[in-house]
Formats: C-alpha cells, structure tokens, sequence
C-alpha cells in the first residue's frame, strides 16, 4: 500500500487509542475497588447503552474481516456464518438472558453455583470460561496481524508480530486499569463507528451496481471462477460426506455457542434488572441483524468488485476482503478517495478488535479471579452465599479485603491471558478469523451451554452431573481440535510440516456438543449425592420472577 494509505490509517488508529485511552483513563479516576465496580460498571447501564455495548462484543474481527472474506471466497456456503450467527441470538433471548440475569452474579459459574455445591463447580466453570476467552481472543490478534500486514504490503511479519503484541498490551491497559465501565463505553463507541462504517460500504456496493442486487450476485459469480457453483451449495462442504458433518457441525457450534461465551454472558450482569436485560438483546439482535445482513452484501460486493483471486492473493484466508473492497469502492489505488475509505474501514476494523478484545479479556480475568481464585482460597464458602448475594457479609472483618483481592488478581489475570493469547496469535496467524471463532463457539456450545440449561431446566441435576458436563463437553472439543486438520496434516493447518491429525472434522460441535449433554446426564444419574430440591425450588423462583436478584 502507498504511504498515503499507511499515514492516513495508523493517523485514524493512533485517533481511536487515544480517544478509547482517554475514556479509560477518565473511568479510572472513578472508584474501581469493589467487585461490582469492576466486573459490572455498577450495573448503571440502560437497555440501550447495554444493547449497543453486546452488539460491539459481538460484531467482531470475525465477523467484519472473516465473513465477508470467506463469502468472497467461498459465496453461499460462506454465509452459513452470516446466518449461525444471527440465530444464535434466538436462544440467548428465549433461554438465557433473563434467566441468567436473575440467577448470576459476576459470571456463569454463579448461575450453577447458586444450587451444587461450589468449589468444584467453581473451578470447572471457570476453566472452561478461560479456555473458551483464548480461543476467542486468538481469533482477534489474527485479524489484527492480517490487517496490519495489508496495511504495510504484506512483507513485513516482524511488524505484523509486533502488531499482535501491542493489541495484547493495550487490551491489559483497558481492563485493569477502566473495567467494565472503560469496556462498555469503548464497545459502544466501536459499535456506533463499525455499523456507520458497514452502511456506508453496502451503499457504495449497491450504488456501484445500481441497486440491482442481481447484477451483483451475477457480477460475484463471474468474477469468482467457479461460476453459478458461487451461488450454490457445496462449493467449501460439498466434497463428500466429511464435508457435509463439518456443515452440520459448524452451524450446530454457531446457533448453540453464543449462549456460552463468557464475555457475552457477563453484559448481562451490568444492567440494574431482568427485564433491562432482555430489552439489551432485543436492542443487540435489531444492530447485529442489520450488521450481518450487510456482511453478505460486503462478502458477495468483494467477490463481484476486486475478484476472488486477488482476495486469495492478499490473504489466503480472505481476511483482507472488506479493506480491498474499500480501497477499489474508493476510486483504488493511488487516488484520494480509495486511500481515504481504505484508511477508515482499516482503523474501524482494528477499532472493532480493540473493542472486543477487552471485553473478552474482563470476562476471562473475572472468572479466574471470581471462581478460580475465589474458589482455592475461599474453600469454605458455601452455595448459600451465592444464593443470597444481596446479603453482603458486611459485618464480617474481611468482608472488605476479600473482594478488593479478587479485583486485584483479576488485573493480574488479564496480563497472564493476554500474554497467551499472544503467543496463541502469532502461531494462528494464517487461519481465517471467523473459522477461528467458530472453534471458540464450538468449545461454548460443548462446555458451558449444557451445564448452563441443565442448571436452569433440570429438577435433578447435581453437582457431579455439572462437573462432568464441562469436562465433559471441554476436554473432547479441545482434544479433537488439536488432533483435526486444523493444526495438522493440511496445507493451512497451523503446523502444515507435520501429520498427526486423526478426527477427520473441522470443527468438533458434532461429537463434543453431544458429548457434554451426554457426560451431564451420566454424571447425574450416577451420582451419589442427592440434588437439593430446596435450592432447585429458590433458583427456579429467582430465575423466573428476579426475587432475591442481585
């Protein structure tokens, strides 16, 4: 790209980190010791300012940079994507929301929490709560390198390493020093400029083709060298019947995943009510619908505009489709309108990853802090604490201390987990951001989506069942990713030298979404500790009317 571009773009990035820095500076001025301070914002936030603050967590890397490359790529099967995740977000507003909202605290483990007993629930929830926040962040430093690395041209991987390393340091600074207060207003604000950046683009799409949705989908197909196959099933899941269960298996991870993401379950908690709660995901689901709608416009406009090679060409994974589709709506290269609209769609993109990586990254250090931490070094708390949260324990002595430690070790937390998810970032740097995402929602789906319903719905259920419902769903997801094509055995595998690949998917949502309702019920049915229909009968009141709600 020409210094113009690179001037013009790292000018609007520098712009958005200082704006975003200068929030979080001002909320830190603001008392952040106590937990609800720091893990919730103080519950302050309107149906709105929340509804927009979830759309900003959701709408990710994955979903700007990932979708629209993989419908360039790949036409209609690219969209199953588009599509999983919109739906998705039916089951969070039928069975989640409201019902968390009543039952929770700070995360999901207090949901299950509120009815077995704790530590071993804690420790399970909270693993499986990091392992699902990793995933999801490696996807985001992936999309940030690829759009560094258009960006710079494309030689430079020391500085596309040191991108993925500095998007690690600023997402530390957002959370331990704002919390969930700095969080939210940077996912609003990103929110606001990435729909405002996603309209603009479908228009220019359309403009350029006189309305005629059509002409564009005719124009991708053309330009797409597989002809009118683009516009069919089957071009990425229609080489044989291993493709085919991938197709099932990816769209089960997306439909069920997104009721088990850490970070989106903790939005949540940071409004006063229930009901503010499902009027949040009635705003989300009005902004993302719209957002994602457009991803399909962008993905077909990029195939139909630049051509399917050249995104190939750029990046393997089609990552840098919606920047090239700027660039060329613009005018192209060289002129003043292709390198303007090129340096926006770039500096909202790296927007929408700093937005989402501090969200995911609070949501991963509460756990460790609020279940893990809390729970080796509290062994004594009981579930009737939980159950009773608005019961403070303030004439306790170390009713204080105890919640400022936990602060403290979230900070700490958030250093440890971005140092990972860097390391993490640099060694995935060549996978598809979105394809990324849908490990994450696969390893939500198998690990905290069956304890999470179980706990809602299930008379029954005990606390043996829950433990073995998330190791369960856990350690099959992980395990089959690790032994898939995705890190051996392919050409775009992360280590593509070496074979040990021996689960043929992709994507492991078939087997291991099963495999953690299933390990649920096994757990329970064997279990020798009754569950306790008194606790069942308060959290099924609390869940369904919000009496005793925190």
């Amino acid at each position: 790209m020409s210094g113009d571009h690179q001037t013009l773009a790292l000018l609007l990035f520098s712009a958005f980190v200082a704006v975003t820095l200068g929030i979080t500076t001002w909320v830190s001025r603001h008392r952040q010791g106590s937990a609800e301070e720091f893990y919730t914002g103080g519950r302050l936030f309107s149906p709105m300012e929340n509804g927009f603050a979830i759309a900003g967590d959701y709408m990710s890397a994955a979903s700007f940079l990932g979708i629209s490359g993989l419908i360039a790529l790949f036409g209609y099967d690219g969209m199953l994507y588009s599509v999983g995740f919109l739906v998705a977000w039916l089951v969070v507003l039928l069975l989640v929301a409201e019902l968390v909202r009543n039952c929770g605290r700070f995360t999901l483990a207090d949901v299950v929490a509120a009815r077995m007993r704790e530590r071993p629930v804690r420790i399970a929830a909270g693993t499986s709560s990091v392992a699902v926040s990793v995933l999801y962040l490696v996807a985001q430093m992936v999309g940030a390198g690829s759009l560094v690395a258009l960006l710079l041209g494309g030689t430079s991987e020391a500085a596309r390493s040191w991108t993925v390393i500095g998007v690690g340091a600023l997402m530390v600074v957002y959370v331990t020093l704002g919390g969930m207060r700095a969080t939210t207003w940077i996912q609003i604000v990103k929110a606001v400029l990435l729909m405002a950046g996603t309209v603009a683009l479908t228009v220019l799409v359309l403009l350029r083709f006189h309305g005629d949705f059509n002409a564009l989908l005719n124009a991708a197909a053309e330009r797409s060298g597989h002809g009118d196959e683009f516009l069919l099933p089957g071009l990425a899941y229609g080489g044989g019947w291993t493709a085919r269960f991938d197709f099932i298996s990816l769209g089960l991870a997306l439909v069920l995943g997104t009721a088990g993401l850490p970070h989106i379950l903790s939005r949540f908690y940071t409004v006063p009510t229930a009901r503010a709660a499902r009027r949040s995901v009635v705003w989300s689901i009005g902004l993302i619908g719209g957002f994602y709608l457009m991803t399909i416009v962008l993905g077909f406009g990029a195939a139909a505009v630049v051509g399917t090679d050249e995104v190939r060409a750029s990046s393997a994974a089609g990552n840098t489709a919606v920047p090239l589709l700027a660039l060329d709506l613009g005018g192209g290269a060289g002129s003043t309108g292709g390198t303007v609209l090129f340096a926006v769609v770039a500096a909202v993109a790296f927007a929408t990853i700093l937005a989402v990586v501090a969200g995911i990254t609070l949501a991963s250090s509460a756990s460790v802090a609020h279940d893990l931490y809390a729970s080796l070094k509290r062994p004594h708390r009981n579930a009737h604490r939980n159950t009773h949260a608005n019961s403070r324990t303030d004439t306790h002595p170390n009713s204080r201390a105890e919640p400022r430690s936990e602060v403290a070790v979230a900070r700490f937390a958030a250093a440890g987990i971005g140092a990972v998810a860097i390391a993490l970032g640099l060694l995935a740097r060549d996978l598809n951001v979105a394809f990324l995402v849908g490990l994450a929602f696969a390893v939500a789906a198998s690990a905290n989506l069956p304890v999470l319903l179980y706990s809602l719905f299930w008379r029954n259920f005990t606390t043996r069942g829950a433990v073995w419902s998330v190791y369960g769903g856990l350690v099959p997801a992980v395990l089959l990713v690790v032994f898939s094509p995705v890190v051996s055995g392919s050409p775009e595998a992360i280590f593509p030298g070496v074979d040990f690949h021996v689960f043929p998917l992709q994507n492991p949502g078939l087997v291991s979404i099963p495999l953690g309702f299933l390990a649920g019920w096994i757990g329970t049915v064997r279990s020798t500790e009754p569950a306790d229909e008194a606790k069942h009968a308060e959290s099924e009141v609390r869940s369904l009317t919000g009496a005793g709600a925190v």
